[in-house]
């Protein structure tokens, strides 16, 4: 049985299952770049196109990639911390359930393993991989990318919601999204 029917299987994943829906990733064996953001939104699990939404359109422009190169080449690999949208909460979306990176993500990692830059989306995921302490802020931590470059680039979630973040620390998209927009062109260049 392959991971993905595996999870569709989990007990844990019965009520998605059951509603018809597939677990959200992607984990391409020649994977270079690996993507782990939150969870995918409900118009993503609707349709089962990763980061299909708004929030995709920023990011495919962070990285400097059209959506068919996101989508299409085997080189980028989307593994959010849950596979399934997960309710709407007051603001946003409601968190990825706990345990779901813990059971799925070493096997999907191993299963990867060339890849050489991990973009971290969000503070659910950068807690998650990185050695952080639990006061741990997502500004604190994107404004020390240094740190954790070139394996890790934790990123703040590109949805519109973070407009107002966007426009209070111009740093991101005036240092950062260049240096990324340069790894990832030269990664996907790369025939290894």
């Amino acid at each position: 049985m392959i991971i993905f029917d595996e999870i569709k299987a989990d007990r844990a994943n019965m009520a998605y299952t059951k509603a018809g829906w597939d677990p959200i990733f992607s984990a391409p064996a020649p994977a270079k770049i690996l993507i782990i953001g939150q969870a995918p939104g409900l118009k993503v699990q609707e349709t089962g196109t990763m980061w299909n939404d708004i929030s995709g359109d920023r990011l495919w422009d962070w990285l400097g990639v059209s959506k068919q190169t996101f989508c299409e080449s085997e080189k980028i690999a989307v593994v959010p911390m849950d596979f399934y949208y997960p309710g709407k909460a007051k603001s946003g979306d409601k968190p990825p359930r706990k345990g779901v990176a813990d059971k799925w993500h070493p096997r999907l990692l191993a299963a990867m393993p060339d890849i050489q830059l991990t973009i971290l989306v969000g503070l659910y995921a950068q807690k998650y991989y990185l050695d952080l302490p639990k006061s741990a802020t997502l500004t604190a931590t994107v404004k020390d990318f240094d740190h954790f470059w070139p394996k890790y680039l934790p990123i703040v979630h590109p949805s519109p919601r973070n407009n107002i973040w966007l426009k209070k620390n111009p740093w991101f998209e005036e240092e950062i999204v260049p240096d990324l927009r340069k790894r990832v062109a030269q990664l996907l260049s790369t025939e290894e």
